[in-house]
């Protein structure tokens, strides 16, 4: 799938569910109650001991799903996560070594910002797709629409502190593609269906 490809996949989905599996064993329970719940996608963070086992595991047994490796920030954190079969790479900031190593794969790279600085920097790496993060802490949504005037061919995708009470108002705006989440990830495997198909249920009209 090219960049592009994915790209319109993303913001076909609308929400990207951000995911902290703590133990391989969680990992089909919790990848197969978002796919139940409607939302076949997950952003599996790299942030954990197992995330690498876990994401071949989620790969390899659902093939049907979207599934990113979160959290990156370094070429060889990029590079493992690619080995294991990801289909894009979202960081918490902007890496030019893991903007580089996508670039060499062809994977789709999120990178992270909160400053028109780092917007540029970005942009210089030919990105225009954006993670705005920790979006909540850093003016929501109105801070994205005073970046959109001074990027206006940027897309962004909000993440941190996205929920069900805001995930509406920034979706309504053309200019980010999908929010990325953890609210429907607490609680069992049953939660976590339910609040999924919740989230989708939400999001469906627009």
């Amino acid at each position: 799938m090219t960049v592009e490809e994915m790209l319109k996949k993303i913001h076909e989905t609308k929400i990207v569910p951000v995911v902290v599996l703590n133990s391989v064993e969680e990992t089909i329970p919790k990848m197969q109650a978002l796919i139940n719940g409607g939302l076949p996608c997950a952003e599996i963070t790299f942030r954990t001991a197992c995330a690498g086992e876990a994401i071949k595991l989620a790969v390899k047994t659902f093939p049907e799903m979207l599934i990113g490796a979160g959290t990156v920030i370094n070429r060889q954190q990029c590079e493992d996560a690619i080995a294991s079969g990801v289909q894009f790479i979202v960081s918490p900031g902007f890496s030019p070594d893991v903007a580089d190593c996508c670039a060499e794969h062809g994977l789709l790279y999120l990178p992270g910002i909160v400053t028109p600085t780092e917007a540029m920097a970005a942009i210089a790496k030919g990105l225009t797709t954006l993670k705005f993060f920790p979006a909540s802490d850093f003016g929501g949504h109105k801070t994205i629409k005073a970046l959109s005037a001074a990027f206006p061919y940027v897309h962004f995708m909000p993440t941190g502190g996205v929920n069900e009470t805001t995930v509406l108002d920034y979706l309504s705006d053309p200019k980010i593609i999908a929010c990325g989440g953890s609210w429907m990830m607490k609680g069992t495997p049953e939660e976590i269906e339910a609040k999924t198909r919740s989230a989708v249920e939400l999001v469906k009209n627009l």
